[in-house]
């Protein structure tokens, strides 16, 4: 369950590890199915629940035609 809206879109996209370097790796495949899974960072614009605007750091996985996935927010940025 995401706390935040992600406004726009995620940039500066950037891989931080794949396949059997992700820990989630068996769980991922077990959940979504069998895949070459990345695990991304990216920054964005969020708006929190309370209605507020910050720039953060997220975190998510990916696989080809599975789109992304689990996106968490990491720290604020501003």
């Amino acid at each position: 369950m995401m706390h935040f809206a992600v406004l726009g879109e995620i940039t500066d996209p950037e891989t931080i590890a794949v396949g059997s370097r992700i820990h989630d790796a068996p769980r991922l495949q077990r959940v979504y199915g069998k895949a070459r899974w990345r695990k991304m960072k990216g920054k964005a614009l969020i708006r929190l629940r309370n209605g507020r605007v910050r720039l953060a750091e997220l975190h998510w996985y990916e696989a080809h035609g599975m789109g992304r996935k689990e996106l968490k927010r990491k720290r604020y940025l501003d």
